[in-house]
This record gives structure tokens, sequence and C-alpha cells, in this order.
């Protein structure tokens, strides 16, 4: 029994497990004529079926007023977990105990009544949440001034956009007080700023209101920001729960990588993909300096060369994607190969290296992860081929960048990205003072710094 100084528990799940039966695809009918000549031919014939463990044998604990960030890769679990606490779906086995009501919001029309209208979809989802018509009425107008669709109120919600949707949707989760308050990734289709509010609601309703939050989310910057302790889930087991930045740190640290080899070299032959039909394109890298040297450090500002051994490419239909991550996964710079229009000098079956130089890299000191995905064709919709999640990791040494005197420190004020500005001071009109550097010539690391690697 807990004291009364201790937080009661909100949700408690003990040896969850969820099964699914699934037809393979190549049993499936491809077309409705196909399906009833299959079933005239053979009318007592059953597709063979297959079985998925989405969740197995899962068991947490989540403490009243906690804000529990949820991470794991695409088909981890981590909507099929939120959808057996929300009561969506039911488990195979194991049991749930919740605490309180659950307002959820999973994916873009869960919920809502798409012949309904914004105003109705509201009392409705109180109701659900069993609130009174009275109770309802008093958070109305708040729902309204956060969602920002005053001119779309009487207008039913199958005409909104999906950022329209997901801000009512989320305004009245949030609003409406429920004692669990469950959100899946569907905030990355609002903008920057509703995200930032989204963010800023729940940090309210979990300090201020002692709310009980769980929040799934790929940003793992959001995640870090906002929650204090984090559940891992992979291949729908529970691989780690703790303190978010060891569980981030547990959760990049599996992702896929390739081999060092070599100061600035990387092998990928023997790598296995988390994509299970991916086609091992991508070979190897060489990370280099843009005179040529290995290395695996570069000064704040000087250039580098990424050397990607392929095999079986095909350029230009299929497309190279690079990116530049931090540590903790969030994107800092992608590069494309159809960015630029490619010059085909000689055609050939397929391609063995593609190389890309950035002439200058404007990141702040530290460590960085590179991306590497091969996409096919340039369409929306495409398939990705092969994906390598950690590729490479490079390290950006803190130098004298603008020439001044001044080094910038990693823990200085620069941020994550840095560029050139000029200043200049006046008085009564007449220019006084202003900064190196006002000929406009390009950033450069001091003179005498060299390359290192």
């Amino acid at each position: 029994m807990p004291t009364s100084s201790e937080p009661a528990t909100a949700v408690s799940v003990r040896g969850l497990s969820k099964t699914y039966s699934i037809t393979p695809a190549h049993a499936r009918p491809i077309s409705i004529g196909e399906a009833i000549t299959a079933r005239l031919r053979r009318p007592l014939a059953r597709h063979p079926k297959e079985l998925f463990q989405a969740l197995t044998d899962v068991s947490l604990d989540v403490q009243e007023g906690e804000a529990v960030g949820i991470i794991g890769r695409n088909g981890a679990g981590k909507s099929t977990l939120l959808k057996i606490l929300s009561r969506i779906t039911t488990p195979t086995a194991g049991r749930v105990e919740i605490s309180g009501r659950v307002g959820s919001l999973l994916e873009v029309g869960t919920g809502f009544h798409p012949q309904l209208t914004g105003r109705e979809n509201i009392y409705l989802n109180g109701s659900i949440l069993g609130m009174k018509k009275k109770e309802i009425t008093s958070h109305f107008d708040s729902i309204v001034d956060f969602a920002e669709v005053h001119r779309f109120l009487d207008t039913p919600v199958k005409r909104y956009s999906s950022g329209m949707y997901v801000r009512l949707a989320f305004a009245v989760a949030a609003h409406l007080e429920p004692e669990i308050l469950i959100v899946d990734e569907v905030l990355a289709v609002g903008d920057a700023e509703f995200q930032k509010r989204c963010l800023g609601k729940m940090g309210e309703v979990t300090t201020q209101e002692g709310r009980t939050v769980l929040f799934v989310s790929h940003n793992m910057a959001a995640i870090e920001s906002f929650c204090a302790r984090a559940v891992y889930l992979s291949a729908g087991q529970l691989v780690s729960d703790g303190p978010t930045r060891a569980t981030i740190d547990r959760y990049l640290s599996d992702g896929t990588r390739g081999d060092r080899t070599a100061p600035g070299v990387w092998d990928f032959e023997d790598l296995e993909r988390t994509q299970p039909d991916a086609r091992k394109i991508l070979v190897g890298l060489e990370v280099r300096s843009t005179e040529g040297a290995l290395t695996d450090t570069i000064l704040m500002g000087q250039g580098l060369r990424l050397d990607i051994r392929t095999r079986g490419l095909h350029l230009p239909d299929d497309v190279v994607y690079v990116r530049i991550n931090t540590q903790s996964g969030v994107a800092m710079m992608s590069f494309e190969t159809v960015m630029k229009q490619l010059e085909v000098l000689r055609t050939v079956p397929d391609y063995d290296l593609v190389t890309m130089t950035i002439p200058g890299l404007q990141l702040a000191a530290g460590s960085y992860s590179i991306e590497l995905t091969v996409v096919e064709g340039r369409r929306s919709g495409r398939r990705a081929l092969d994906h390598i999640e950690r590729a490479a990791e490079i390290g950006i040494a803190e130098c004298d960048v603008y020439g001044s005197g001044y080094k910038v420190s990693p823990n200085g004020p620069c941020g994550v990205v840095f560029a050139d500005a000029h200043w200049e001071a006046w008085r009564d009109g007449s220019l006084v003072a202003r900064s190196f550097g006002s000929d406009g010539e390009r950033l450069r690391p001091a003179p005498g710094l060299g390359l290192s690697g």
C-alpha cells in the first residue's frame, strides 16, 4: 500500500501480449474477379494465416502525474500498447489496470465523427469521457481558442485539413480533464508553433494539474525536454525503462551502424538491416577532408567529403539521401542526389561509388552521426531500397572559426549551427566600428589550423 506521500499508480501493465493473425500477401487475391474465381473453384478453402506478435510480455507501472515517453522504431509495438491502454483493442494475454478517465489522441480521425461539426464533436468527445454538458461548456471557449477553428466550428470535420483536425482533437483531449492523456505521433502533423504549444500544454497538465501523460514520438529532443522517464520498445518487447537520457542513449546505440575498420572508414557488408527486404546497395563509407585525407574529425567551418560505396545503384532513377544528425537523433541537415541535376557522362549498368562534398560544414563542435538511405524512384510514395541509420560518426572540433582570436566552444553560446555575421557601430550617423571580414570574405578557419586525421 502506498503511503500518503507516495503517488498512486495510474497505469499498471502486467504480462501484456498481443498477437495478430494476418494473411500473407502472396495468398491474398489481387482483384475482385480473382477472388470470385478462387472461391468458385475452392469454396471451402481457407487462406493460410501467419501470427504476428505485436507485443510480448510487457510489464510497467506509471504513477499519477508522471510524463512518460515511449520510444522505438516503426513496428516496435508502441501504437499497439497505446490502443490497448485506450481500450480500442484487447490484449491476447496479460492485464491492464487504469485508474481514471483516459483521453487519447492516437491518429488523425480517431474519436471524431466525420459527419458531425467541430462543435458537435467537442460535446460528443466530452460525453464519451463521462463529462456532463455543463462541464464541457465551461471548457468550450478554451478548446476553440487553442485549436484556432473559430470560423469552421459549425463545419463537418470531414472537410477539415489534417492540421485543423489534429489541433481540435488535441485541444479536446487536453482541456476536458481526463486523468490520463495518451498522445501518439500525430503532433507531427501540426506546424512548429502548434507543436510547441502542445508540448507546453502537456507540461502544464502534468506539473500544474497533476495528470498523467504517455507520449509517443520519434522526436528525441521533444521526448527529452518533456519526459523525465522513457520506455523503449523493440520488436514488441520492453528493452529499457528508466531515466530519459539513458533510455534514449540505449535506443540510439541499438540503431543499425557500420563497422569502423580504420579512421574514417566504415564497412556495411556484414551489417544486418532492420528493413527485411533491403537490397544492401550500400557497401561502405569513407569520410574525408576536402583535400582527400581520411578523417573522423574536422574543424568547425571546414569541408567534408563522403565517398559512398555502392552495389547495384542505378542513377538517376535511384535517389541517394545523406542526413547528418545529432547524437539525440535530431536531423540537422540533409542532402539528396535529386537536389542537383546529374549530368550523365557515360551510361553504365550500375554505380560503385558516389561522392558528396560539402565545402563548409557550419555545425557547432560536437559529435554527429551520418544516416544513409537509397530510395527507388523520384515520385511521391517511393520505396526505400536500403537504409543505415547510423552509418558513421564524425566529430567536429572547436576552433577560431571567425579568425578573430575567439575560439567557439561547444559549451558556448553558438548553438548547434553557426553563421558568419557582420557587426557595425554608429554614432550620429557615422560608422565608428565594424567587425573583421567586412569585405564579405567567405567564412574560414583561422590560418595555421590544419585538418586532423
